[in-house]
């Protein structure tokens, strides 16, 4: 990934979804580009013309942090998106992945500790991601809700995979556009944390490739972060439940999270995940023997 181009890109098309009305300034005629030109931009974040249009053509390296606070302001972004231009500033710098030493290779979470943890979660869903939207590892309880996801378990279960190029990911996921929108937004974030990640590189041209919609996602630059929030699935033994999640950053294992989902007690989804539990024991019991 060609950091140059992400800048640009990025620039752009923050710039082209603000109008002068909401940079609060006026506006003369008609206008052959969406958003703010390049001058607005420059004028709001109190830069010269000439300067904001090197930074936008990629020339990002050595940006002051005060450069970068007022692009920030003037292109209205909110803290995912400052501090994916943080990271594409940091990138332009030879700095990668915040400042944090690099991932390591991708693969199974293997330390015994990390499954011993993930076990201990018995009301709720836990597994862990990388970077590269794998799933490295899960309890019980995620094994059975990702079973879908999982599959065979010949290959290494992957979340972009499933969302982008199978069929039954629409069924997984009642509010498939919205998963699809996360799931490219989080790619986004870390693509500009480490814009050598090759395993990343290949799994976004994979994608693109063989999904349209992954294609048109993909070039909108559009960055997001999980944190914390509410999704709905469905999951093929116990039907719709919707289910509060948490990420939390694994310091032993940069660039990994551990996710964990759980319902509200009381609620209809609970009931269903402990339908889940009862359904998922007889395979848990095999495993232990």
């Amino acid at each position: 990934m060609d950091n140059r181009a992400e800048v640009r890109e990025f620039l752009t098309t923050r710039r082209a979804r603000i109008t002068p009305e909401q940079a609060g300034l006026p506006t003369f005629g008609p206008r052959r580009v969406p958003g703010l030109r390049r001058s607005e931009v420059a004028a709001v974040a109190g830069l010269s013309v000439e300067y904001y249009a090197r930074l936008e053509r990629g020339q990002i390296g050595g940006a002051s942090a005060g450069v970068l606070d007022a692009l920030a302001r003037a292109l209205q972004l909110d803290d995912t998106e400052r501090a994916h231009l943080w990271d594409l500033a940091r990138a332009a710098d030879g700095v990668p992945t915040s400042g944090r030493s690099r991932r390591r290779t991708p693969g199974r979470a293997t330390r015994p500790s990390l499954h011993w943890a993930l076990e201990a979660i018995t009301d709720g869903i836990g597994f862990v991601r990388d970077a590269h939207q794998n799933i490295l590892a899960t309890n019980s309880m995620g094994r059975a809700f990702y079973s879908p996801v999982i599959g065979d378990g010949g290959r290494l279960p992957n979340l972009a995979r499933f969302q982008f190029l199978d069929p039954t990911s629409r069924d997984f996921y009642p509010d498939w556009d919205v998963f699809a929108e996360m799931c490219v937004g989080n790619m986004r974030a870390d693509a500009g944390r480490d814009p050598h990640d090759r395993g990343l590189q290949d799994l976004v041209g994979e994608l693109s490739t063989r999904s349209e919609t992954f294609r048109r996602l993909w070039a909108a630059h559009n960055v997001r972060t999980h944190g914390t929030g509410t999704k709905r699935f469905c999951h093929p033994v116990i039907g719709e439940v919707t289910l509060a999640f948490e990420e939390l950053a694994i310091t032993a294992e940069p660039g990994t999270a551990l996710f964990i989902y759980t319902a509200e007690p009381g609620s209809p989804s609970a009931e269903r995940l402990r339908l889940l539990a009862s359904w998922a024991a007889p395979a848990r019991t095999v495993a232990d023997d």
